[in-house]
Formats: C-alpha cells, sequence, structure tokens
C-alpha cells in the first residue's frame, strides 16, 4: 500500500494544480431579467378597461385588444338576436291580434279560414317562447362580448416567447434503436 502513495500523491497534486491555473476575469457578466421588463409594461387594469369598453359599447373592448376581426362577428350575434327578436314578436302579435278579433266575432281577419282557435292560441305560444328564447341569446352574446374582451386582455399579457417551449419527441432508444415518444419541457435563461 506505500507503493502506491506516491501516485495517488502526484495524481492529486496535478489535479488540483490545474484548478488554480485559471484566473478571475474582472469584469463579471450580469443577465438582464426580461421577464421584470415585460411585466412593467404591462397593464393590470387592461382587463377590467376592455370589459368596461364592451359593456359600454358591444365590440369596443375588442377595438382596445387590437383584435378588429372580432367586431363584425360580435354585431352579428347580437343582431342576429335582435332580428329574430323582432320577427316573434310581431308573428306573436298578428296570432294574437287575430285571435282576440276572432273572439269579439270578427270574421274578416286573414286568419278566419286558414287556423283553428287552438292553432293560434297554440301559435301565440310559441312565438312568445321563441321571443323569450331570442331575448335571453341576446343577452347571452351581449354578456359574451364582455367576456371576450376581458379573457382577450389578460391573454395579450400572457408570456409566450421562444424561450419557453414544449414540444412532443420522437427519439431512438440507445439499445435496442427502437424509436421512443417522450415530452420536452424546455425553459432557457
Amino acid at each position: 500500500m506505500h507503493r502506491f502513495v506516491p501516485i495517488y500523491l502526484l495524481v492529486f497534486l496535478i489535479g488540483t494544480s490545474t484548478l488554480f491555473a485559471q484566473q478571475k476575469n474582472p469584469k463579471e457578466l450580469v443577465a438582464i431579467d426580461t421577464i421584470k421588463i415585460k411585466k412593467s409594461l404591462m397593464n393590470p387594469l387592461a382587463p377590467a378597461k376592455a370589459a368596461f369598453y364592451s359593456a359600454i359599447v358591444p365590440g369596443l373592448g375588442q377595438a382596445y385588444n387590437k383584435h378588429y376581426w372580432k367586431i363584425p362577428l360580435v354585431y352579428a350575434a347580437i343582431g342576429t338576436g335582435i332580428y329574430f327578436y323582432a320577427d316573434n314578436n310581431a308573428k306573436y302579435h298578428q296570432f294574437r291580434d287575430a285571435y282576440k278579433r276572432r273572439l269579439e266575432g270578427f270574421t274578416d281577419d286573414e286568419f278566419h279560414n286558414q287556423y283553428s282557435d287552438a292553432t293560434l292560441v297554440n301559435a301565440q305560444k310559441t312565438f312568445q317562447r321563441n321571443r323569450d328564447l331570442s331575448v335571453l341569446i341576446t343577452v347571452a352574446m351581449y354578456v359574451l362580448n364582455i367576456i371576450d374582451a376581458n379573457v382577450d386582455a389578460h391573454l395579450q399579457q400572457f408570456n409566450v416567447n421562444d424561450d419557453l417551449t414544449f414540444k412532443p419527441e420522437i427519439y431512438p432508444n440507445a439499445i435496442d434503436y427502437k424509436p421512443n415518444v417522450g415530452l420536452s419541457l424546455n425553459y432557457r435563461f
């Protein structure tokens, strides 16, 4: 065992002497934290502002978020609900007035020979239900417009850059070279 002591001592001295051969660089590299810079540029009240704008004028929140292509969709959705409300309301009043005139004894209405009393009552109920459903759908589209503006403003502040990636990979196995499937989550500093 004493024969190997000089060899161990020699390896130890050579290995440690290379550690002290490096010189320290007086200049230090400091990385700039880009996340702090991006967060300082974010407006935390932007989602509330976008939702408020969409509540005042439908589509204005989408314009505030600079997603102008959504504005025609908002007006088409709300306009369709309003159109069906007006159409169902007109037909409801038409059948209701015809039924009232028939109860009063008039026979000069346009529905006198076409529909029975039960049919007029059923048509009134159907168009009234469709009118009420149209109001609910229109209100839902209005609320959806507000929610879309709010969520869209939130997502604009979300960090999506190339430093953060999530991708599936197919790589060969080192032993038998069969393909393996895996996921990798990479974050570069």
